[in-house]
């Protein structure tokens, strides 16, 4: 099997290096970049699966560097960061980042992250015996495809964002409560969860909403959690 490809984009050599070290002792080939405008030309000339992206960088910050990025590419981007505020984190996500990892971090907990991004990403590329799909008055879960249509129109989720879809379509009309959707979809206990998963759901209403402030499909139960209507 083809090594899955990481691309470590960070202004400090010892961060980039420090990274590299623990990705290729799990099997990972690492690709690494100095800053974002340096982290698009390798996108343009390498297959990347996922990218380390920190934010603070000269030439271009990983926030722009993740707007470019999203414009054509779904693949995972996990934000590092000094600042640890939860409206940077908010922020972060709500570009189109898919995680969060605050500096000072344990390296082990970075390469959870990574083969957790990994996993989901490499899944929605995978057929799946026996897949099916879901129709709700026109939104359309297809499994097969791995991908979201509207009234025929595919949906560019990225991989956090059709997870959290693909859990509420398959199980129309159940509220599910914050806690259970970021368990379900991360695969780790919920912490501090309530606006990481907000984020994605802002995120998800205006893909696949009309009205997104006023939503057709993805219902908010207040006090509850999210469903998707019938």
């Amino acid at each position: 099997m083809t090594k899955l490809t990481v691309l470590v984009t960070d202004d400090d050599q010892d961060i980039r290096d420090g990274i590299e070290i623990y990705l290729k002792n799990e099997g990972y080939h690492v690709i690494k970049a100095a800053d974002g405008l340096d982290a698009l030309k390798k996108l343009e000339n390498n297959e990347v699966h996922l990218i380390i992206l920190d934010i603070m960088m000269p030439n271009m910050d990983g926030i722009t560097a993740t707007f470019k990025i999203r414009e054509e590419r779904n693949i995972p981007i996990i934000m590092l960061s000094a600042k640890a505020e939860d409206g940077d984190k908010i922020h972060g996500l709500s570009v189109g980042a898919d995680d969060y990892v605050t500096k000072p971090f344990h390296p082990l907990e970075l390469l959870a992250r990574v083969k957790s991004q990994l996993r989901r990403y490499v899944q929605l590329g995978t057929y799946s015996e026996g897949a099916t799909k879901v129709e709700i008055d026109g939104l359309v879960l297809d499994e097969e495809a791995k991908e979201v249509v509207l009234e025929g129109e595919p949906v560019r989720l990225t991989p956090i964002e059709y997870k959290i879809t693909e859990l509420l379509m398959k199980n129309v009309g159940r509220v599910f409560s914050i806690r259970e959707i970021y368990e379900r979809v991360w695969n780790e206990e919920a912490y501090n969860a309530e606006n990481i998963v907000a984020v994605h759901i802002r995120k998800i209403r205006e893909k696949i909403e009309a009205d997104p402030k006023n939503p057709r499909y993805l219902k908010v139960v207040w006090g509850v959690g999210y469903k998707m209507e019938k």
